[in-house]
């Protein structure tokens, strides 16, 4: 197996995984913004770094989710580009990793704001399937700061268009 097959990060990703993988980052942020002790940051952002560099291939919470859960829930599912969960997963790793390193400064109240900020983010993607660091993603590929032939999806318009449609379609809306 190449290391690039190890690390490599899926495309399309299962929006249904993603999901409940924002409400397990959810549920970790409350954790430390209760008992407020680093030690609950180290897998938050352990998770966070496995996901960006493979997937759910070493997040033991990704795998949970995708192994477990998942595979166990009668819905419809829906399959959104890679790339853009990808950063937003990077981004989740920023706000944890830096909330980490400002908790172990003794710089407190730096971590909580960068935990707090981190709930809300995973809090619309769990609950509402808005995903700020997609958003993000999509503004800097129209920038050209991200070359479009990173996520050639991302740019198929007409391609999620139809899906959405078929998909209101399906259900009566």
């Amino acid at each position: 197996m190449s290391v690039r097959s190890w690390f490599g990060f899926p495309n399309p990703v299962n929006e249904t995984s993603a999901r409940l993988v924002a409400a397990g980052a959810v549920l970790q942020s409350i954790a430390f913004l209760v008992v407020r002790e680093w030690w609950v940051l180290v897998p938050l952002a352990f998770g966070f770094l496995a996901r960006v560099l493979a997937g759910p291939r070493f997040s033991p919470l990704g795998r949970l989710v995708t192994h477990v859960i998942t595979p166990r829930l009668r819905v419809e599912h829906r399959f959104v580009p890679g790339p853009p969960k990808r950063f937003a997963q990077g981004v989740g790793l920023v706000f944890s990793g830096g909330a980490l390193a400002a908790e172990l400064a003794g710089a407190g109240p730096v971590a909580i704001a960068l935990i707090a900020g981190l709930a809300v983010a995973a809090s619309l993607e769990a609950v509402f399937a808005v995903c700020l660091g997609c958003m993000v993603f999509g503004r800097l590929m129209a920038w050209g700061v991200i070359p479009a032939s990173i996520c050639e999806s991302c740019n198929d318009l007409r391609g999620h268009l139809e899906e959405r449609s078929r998909l209101l379609s399906s259900t009566g809306g």
